[in-house]
């Protein structure tokens, strides 16, 4: 069957520890169109182990509603904040379970890859991901956090991933 003629719902996440940003996206006949999209949040006042039980659950929660078929996940960013990156692949491995717990497949991105799928420039800004993804999407920009525009991004990147996959196997 060829590329978009069955339904492709993505998951894409935008892992944090205090704020992770999740975007659900279908793909059909090749047209997007967003299912949903919000920001999970966990206290600050909580130690880490307590955040990530609070977004794994939330998680868990917006994969029973929603029913992706996969999920896409943004790498953490190598920066020279080893305490956040380490924190951020916390959030990344919660994900990863996630979607291990409930059969879904995985594939993860580099941020450099996720804004050159939606802007076709890897050193886009936060701000023209969230433009663009607004203007794919037709989101009223005043409605889509930074957070969850990466979230949603990634989702883009997986669904244009797999459509150039599936046409370098189809030469």
């Amino acid at each position: 069957m060829p590329f978009g003629e069955s339904l492709m719902r993505v998951l894409g996440v935008d892992p944090g520890t205090f704020k992770m940003g999740v975007g659900v996206v279908e793909y059909l006949r090749s047209e997007y169109r967003v299912v949903h999209f919000t920001v999970l949040n966990a206290p600050r006042s909580k130690d880490l182990p307590h955040r990530l039980h609070i977004l794994f659950n939330q998680l868990s929660d917006i994969v029973d509603i929603w029913k992706p078929t996969e999920l896409a996940i943004e790498e953490p960013f190598a920066g020279r904040n080893i305490r956040a990156s380490m924190a951020i692949g916390h959030a990344q491995a919660l994900a990863m379970l996630t979607a291990s717990i409930t059969g879904i497949e995985v594939s993860t991105y580099a941020p450099r890859s996720v804004k050159q799928a939606v802007t076709d420039y890897g050193g886009s800004s936060k701000e023209q991901v969230q433009d663009m993804v607004s203007i794919l999407l037709n989101i009223a920009p005043r409605d889509l956090s930074s957070d969850a525009a990466d979230a949603l991004a990634v989702a883009i990147c997986h669904i244009n991933s797999s459509h150039a996959q599936q046409i370098t196997m189809t030469e």
